[in-house]
């Protein structure tokens, strides 16, 4: 069981680990170990979280999400393969926390007298300024 919020919570049939050698420097212990893990979500089929939470999720998780609906995290930084297992967990639930986030709505503003005033005043010295940079003409 994975704990994201006290509300919502992961099976443990929801995730599936599997492990791999992992790349990158680690002497003997490399090429012996089994450390790196591969964790997988199979978000969109899962049914303890809402719609909206999937749908920022796929936007959030961005390659990782599968076309099958399926997030695939990496993780193979430690030697320990437990350490490993417990970045990767870690990074599943961070990422459907910020799912969890509904994003404020931008209510449209109109631009207030002033500000128009003042945008429309420094066009009118850039192009003075521009035009003192012409050629004199003789009279």
């Amino acid at each position: 069981m994975l704990w994201i919020d006290d509300d919502i919570s992961l099976a443990d049939w929801e995730i599936s680990e599997s492990f791999s050698r992992s790349s990158g420097p680690g002497g003997q212990n490399v090429n012996k170990v089994e450390t790196a893990v591969e964790l997988r979500f199979a978000a969109a089929s899962s049914p303890n979280l809402p719609a909206p939470v999937k749908a920022r999720l796929k936007r959030l998780a961005g390659r990782r999400w599968s076309d099958d609906g399926v997030i695939v995290i990496r993780a193979e930084e430690t030697r320990s393969q437990a350490r490993n297992r417990e970045m990767a967990r870690e990074r599943l639930a961070e990422l459907i926390r910020r799912a969890l986030v509904a994003p404020k709505r931008r209510i449209a503003t109109r631009p207030t007298l002033a500000s128009k005033r003042r945008r429309l005043a420094a066009k009118t010295a850039r192009g003075a300024l521009k035009a003192r940079r012409s050629k004199v003409e003789d009279e």
